[in-house]
């Protein structure tokens, strides 16, 4: 389906899954990056390359921004060599980054002034789901934006939840969700640390978990990190800083209580603290490591 035209603008673990995914579905696909390799990546896939958001976006249908936070979603779309000037009246934007609810509402009434559609779109599912185009999106957009994303979302999704017609459902959906994801890893560490100081063996600690009612998602996902001492990022302890801070903000701001997620954010903050936030967030363990005295897998060669 050469005739309909994709754009991807970050390509982290995220990113480039879903690029590759859009070109496996026969989209012709451009991917912008600040890392050489990640363009030399795509480049090898089949895909083209290009070094600005405008020039990633010309000619473009369906443009994802799947890039960290709200600033650099910001800075792609409005910055200098920014990319909403270049696309094309009736283009649709996908906004892929966990950002707060109002600064999807803002973006999407900047870019319905400019002729352009928005798809407030947070993803989840990890690296593996969005490299197997099957990623969960929370959306909310018009009717227009959702018809206008369908072949991109088919390519890339398995789940595409539509929340809404208004930008802002969406990432109101990925807020409540990270919620229980920072939760559930600050969690997941604390009971495998209690396990290892207590004396049990980690990988039995694992064993025995997932096959019990103390299992969780991310127990299962992030604890292998942990037992093959691999801490490079799929997503960052500086993530859940983010994260979990705007959970916590929009708790604030309507005076709901949160003091679990407010927990689970002191460990990732004491975890950034360390000097562990680009590190995966499993790395989080390590401040059990600290103030626990255990021993990780991994440490003094084992």
């Amino acid at each position: 389906m050469q005739s309909f035209s994709v754009a991807v603008i970050g390509l982290g673990a995220m990113g480039l899954g879903i690029a590759r995914s859009s070109l496996r579905a026969g989209l012709g696909t451009t991917g912008c990056d600040l890392r050489e390799e990640a363009l030399e990546a795509l480049a090898a896939d089949g895909g083209r390359s290009c070094r600005s958001p405008a020039e990633t976006a010309t000619g473009c249908d369906a443009l994802a921004i799947v890039v960290v936070n709200a600033a650099q979603t910001e800075s792609v779309l409005f910055g200098p060599d920014g990319a909403a000037s270049a696309l094309r009246k009736g283009a649709v934007v996908l906004g892929c980054a966990t950002v707060p609810p109002a600064f999807a509402r803002d973006i999407g009434q900047r870019l319905t002034k400019l002729g352009l559609l928005y798809l407030d779109a947070p993803i989840s599912g990890g690296a593996v789901k969005a490299a197997a185009g099957e990623l969960s999106v929370m959306a909310s957009g018009s009717s227009e934006a959702f018809t206008a994303a369908r072949p991109l979302l088919d390519a890339i999704a398995a789940t595409v939840h539509e929340l809404g017609t208004e930008p802002g459902q969406g990432s109101t959906m990925k807020m409540v969700n990270q919620c229980l994801a920072g939760v559930h890893i600050a969690a997941a560490m604390e009971a495998l640390a209690l396990g290892i100081r207590s004396g049990l063996n980690a990988n039995r600690v694992f064993d025995v978990i997932t096959h019990s009612a103390g299992n969780s998602w991310m127990f299962e996902n992030r604890v292998p990190h942990v037992l093959n001492a691999d801490y490079a990022p799929r997503s960052a302890i500086d993530i859940f800083v983010k994260d979990l801070g705007i959970v916590l903000d929009a708790g604030h701001g309507s005076d709901f209580p949160l003091p679990i997620t407010a927990a689970a954010h002191q460990q990732f903050l004491a975890a950034a603290g360390m000097g562990l936030g680009r590190e995966d967030d499993a790395a989080v363990v390590k401040v059990y490591q600290t103030l626990g005295g255990i021993t990780l897998p991994g440490d003094d060669g084992e």
